[in-house]
């Protein structure tokens, strides 16, 4: 072979030059791998929403249904005492001494119970809630929401009234909804 000068206008190569390999492709998969994820995120993030929409059981709010509660048994309300420490026994065996500035006048007053009207009745204690009036609102279920000055309140029959009377029965007249007392009052829905 003889020696050839090098023709610069030669652009033919003689031997295969392999790029030089790029630090890159290492970073490149981990950005592809990065956008991937956040692409997943995306749309689960997307798809939620309405997976909780056609899933309401599984994410609900679950509210207790009123018809299920514990039937307690109607009684009176009892009378609440109060004992005073004077009242108390003592277990200590000195002498009581009286406060020297008791005053003897009585200003209490005497109660009803015990007596009786001309009839020969026992006389009876009539003591109304305070306020009295109320309105109702609606009806539904057995129940009926009634309304007064200190709130909404939900009853049924049997339930004592703001007037200090039981609910009796929960009709429907003329289209509309009526709470009748035990004291015989109306009280027609608005």
């Amino acid at each position: 072979m003889q020696d050839q000068e090098h023709d610069p206008l030669d652009s033919d190569a003689d031997e295969v030059v392999r790029p030089r390999a790029s630090r890159r492709s290492g970073a490149s998969s981990m950005d592809r791998m990065l956008a991937a994820v956040g692409v997943v995120l995306a749309c689960s993030a997307a798809m939620f929403p309405w997976y909780v929409f056609f899933n309401p059981d599984k994410f609900g709010i679950h509210v207790e249904p009123m018809d299920r509660t514990r039937d307690l048994p109607q009684v009176d309300a009892r009378n609440v005492f109060s004992v005073s420490p004077m009242a108390l026994v003592s277990r200590e065996d000195r002498e009581q001494k009286i406060p020297d500035n008791l005053d003897p006048l009585t200003t209490a007053t005497a109660s009803d119970i015990g007596r009786k009207d001309p009839d020969g009745e026992p006389v009876k204690i009539e003591q109304p809630f305070p306020g009295g009036g109320f309105r109702l609102l609606h009806v539904s279920n057995g129940r009926a929401m009634i309304e007064d000055a200190s709130g909404m309140f939900m009853v049924k029959i049997g339930s004592v009234l703001p007037d200090n009377s039981r609910v009796a029965t929960l009709e429907q007249r003329n289209g509309k909804w009526v709470i009748i007392t035990s004291t015989g009052a109306i009280y027609e829905n608005q």
